[in-house]
């Protein structure tokens, strides 16, 4: 099992597939101009399932897909398909624009869960915020995953002055369906312009979703990164992830592979490890992986202050 220096487990790795994009979210992307990287950078198929291989057998045991918006590679169907052979749990994170095209890839490959982020109810805002307008479909394939059985959490990020007034709306949206709801804290990454100021906390969002409603907390399972709660009689449920206001360190179990194959040992970081060079080389990465880990700080990348440091963008580390 992979443990770092401070006791914690680590059984969870994240694997981005492109730093490309369909939507321009502000938070996110607010630079349209934002260089990808060139493919001949990226790791192809047979090396991520080659580094993949080598997490597994030290103990990682879920994977989750994640981007930029992994659907818009080219073969993320062979990468799916691959990977699904391989003894863990397969996730993956995505905006659904391209989900009615592989919903089959999905049932095939034994995904049951699907996480979608989602920041606006309002087909006008859901456009300011993404400079797209791909609304109606991302709703339909919403809708479709529900409708295939799949666990839907929708993530909306919630930025203060841009969507705070939405909350309700999608507290109310779990009165007929079943998705998870997660409020995400609005996190700082190179080039997305936060400021403390524009943070909206789980405590004010909880304040705001008790003018109205009445819920309860639910049981959170170990690991987890959300605070779960429950409006009594609605099917779907609402969480927050806090990791501005009441970070969840203390029992992180997710490492980070780039789109380019570099090892993140936390979102927040400086550092990183290629584990990609060293595969092309035939070094072993298993070693290396190990290493990583054990740089890992206790909180926060090691600024649990959110100064200014030297890291990626959010969509240059994959969500």
């Amino acid at each position: 099992m992979l443990t770092d220096t401070f006791g914690r487990k680590h059984n969870y790795l994240r694997i981005s597939l492109t730093d490309a994009c369909n939507l321009r979210c502000l938070y996110c992307m607010p630079n349209e101009k934002m260089a990808v990287t060139p493919s001949s950078k990226l790791m192809k198929v047979d090396e991520i399932v080659g580094i993949t291989k080598a997490f597994v057998k030290l103990g990682v045991t879920k994977i989750r897909l994640t981007g930029g918006e992994p659907l818009v590679r080219n073969d993320a169907r062979q990468i799916i398909q691959q990977l699904s052979k391989l003894p863990v749990e397969l996730t993956t994170s995505t905006n659904a624009v391209l989900v009615n095209e592989y919903i089959d890839v999905f049932k095939e490959a034994n995904i049951s869960s699907v996480n979608v982020s989602l920041d606006s109810l309002n087909a006008d805002e859901f456009f300011v915020i993404t400079k797209r307008g791909d609304f109606k479909k991302i709703l339909g394939n919403i809708y479709l995953l529900l409708a295939n059985n799949f666990k839907v959490k929708v993530n909306m990020v919630v930025v203060k002055g841009v969507n705070e007034h939405a909350i309700l709306d999608f507290i109310n949206w779990t009165k007929d369906f079943p998705l998870d709801v997660r409020f995400i804290e609005f996190m700082p990454f190179a080039e997305n312009k936060w400021d403390r100021s524009k943070v909206v906390s789980y405590v004010e969002m909880l304040d705001v979703i008790s003018t109205c409603y009445a819920f309860e907390k639910l049981r959170d399972e170990p690991n987890d990164t959300a605070k779960k709660y429950q409006v009594k009689n609605h099917a779907g449920t609402f969480a927050f992830i806090t990791t501005i206001t009441q970070p969840f360190c203390s029992s992180c179990n997710r490492l980070r592979l780039t789109a380019d194959g570099k090892m993140k040992n936390c979102l927040f970081s400086q550092g990183e490890t290629d584990i990609l060079g060293a595969y092309r080389r035939g070094e072993d990465i298993k070693s290396l992986i190990i290493s990583c880990l054990k740089d890992k700080k206790e909180a926060l990348g090691g600024n649990p202050n959110f100064a200014v440091t030297e890291n990626r963008s959010m969509i240059k580390i994959g969500g």
